[in-house]
């Protein structure tokens, strides 16, 4: 599983011309979900972001987590952060979980970041061409890919 973590102000994002979901202070997060991920994948991803501490204490340092300042978390699956570019220029999406694997661990996902404590987490919709818009607030961008913690 690999996630790009944004800290935002704000982000939304649109289907259509149609705003689905949308967040004030908080993370933007873009989720991809590989071949062979599993639930214990979510679930690590959804504790290692409720604890992430990236927001601005009082002596402005990374000192806050999410959960510490209340914030809002907004999800946008995307499978091209799975993409394999080693040969060519055209990038193979081969190592993506299936579009109904990907989808459940993406529900999942989000439901895991509710159970470790984040109040709101808004979404966009799974399959779909979505436009979405942030105010990065930093910046500070964190990449997290589960291969790291040998899930």
């Amino acid at each position: 599983m690999k996630a790009v973590i944004q800290r935002v102000k704000s982000a939304s994002v649109a289907v259509n011309g149609e705003t689905v979901g949308s967040i004030g202070e908080g993370y933007m997060i873009l989720l991809g979900v590989v071949e062979g991920d599993e639930k214990k994948h979510a679930e690590i991803t959804a504790k290692k972001t409720a604890s992430l501490r990236i927001f601005t204490d009082e002596d402005d340092k990374m000192n806050k987590s999410i959960l510490d300042i209340g914030g809002e978390i907004l999800v946008v699956s995307q499978f091209t952060l799975c993409a394999d570019v080693k040969k060519g220029n055209r990038p193979s999406f081969i190592n993506s979980a299936k579009p109904e694997t990907a989808n459940e661990l993406y529900e999942y996902f989000m439901q895991c970041l509710k159970d470790n404590g984040v109040k709101k987490v808004e979404h966009g919709i799974f399959g779909e061409h979505m436009e979405v818009s942030l105010v990065n607030n930093g910046p500070v961008t964190i990449l997290y890919d589960t291969d790291i913690w040998n899930v």
